[in-house]
């Protein structure tokens, strides 16, 4: 876990004990099979990769990386409950929600969806543009924008200036719970997980290392 005026990061001499090629639900897949592994890894299609700014060609550099544990399993990204942000609509439904943070009650209304993240981007979208995957803690974001805001909040979402706004709640936290009276659809590192009335997840502080 990053501190802060912690650098983030140590050369390695060492070679990486796994070469990964794939995306964040085949690095979350190598991650619950060899925790704590040293990995190189490709991901274009990476959300965390772009985060990290991993290219083909790593530079020598070990960090470490946290994870997510959730109710359904491991992710190195993002979870979301609910309707993505940048899949937001005018008519998409809000549905009442609490969220419970570190054992306190957090938030409790209306919502379209709830965003805990490790890293910063969604489908290159810069969903959470203070997102930081080694620092120890997960964003949490709530999103209760009314219709008509609902367009601009999309607009801004390449550029992360969707971010301050009113109607998004952000905070950070270790655990997080997110109840619903009603089953809602789960997406997992940008890939649907089914779907369920709650969610707990647990940030996993270095529970890997990447070579960048």
């Amino acid at each position: 876990m990053i501190r802060r005026g912690e650098e983030w990061g140590r050369p390695s001499g060492r070679a990486a004990e796994i070469t990964l090629t794939g995306d964040d639900t085949e690095l979350a897949a190598c991650v619950r099979e060899h925790p704590g592994a040293l990995i190189r890894f490709d991901g274009p299609r990476s959300d965390l990769a772009r985060a990290l700014g991993i290219t083909r060609t790593p530079q020598g550099i070990e960090v470490d990386v946290d994870a997510i544990h959730t109710t359904i399993g491991i992710a190195v990204n993002m979870a979301v409950l609910g309707t993505p942000p940048d899949r937001t609509h005018a008519f998409t439904r809000t549905h009442p929600m609490t969220v419970g943070v570190d054992e306190r009650s957090w938030f409790r209304g209306r919502a379209t969806a709830v965003v805990v993240a490790n890293g910063q981007f969604l489908r290159g979208a810069d969903l959470v543009p203070r997102g930081h995957p080694g620092d120890g803690v997960l964003e949490v974001q709530t999103y209760a924008l009314p219709r008509g805001q609902r367009r601009a909040m999309r607009q801004g979402l390449a550029t992360g200036s969707h971010l301050p706004h009113p109607e998004i709640r952000v905070t950070t936290g270790r655990r997080i719970r997110i109840t619903c009276p009603h089953a809602l659809a789960i997406e997992i590192d940008g890939e649907l997980a089914g779907s369920r009335r709650d969610l707990e997840v647990v940030a996993a502080p270095a529970a890997f290392r990447l070579l960048v």
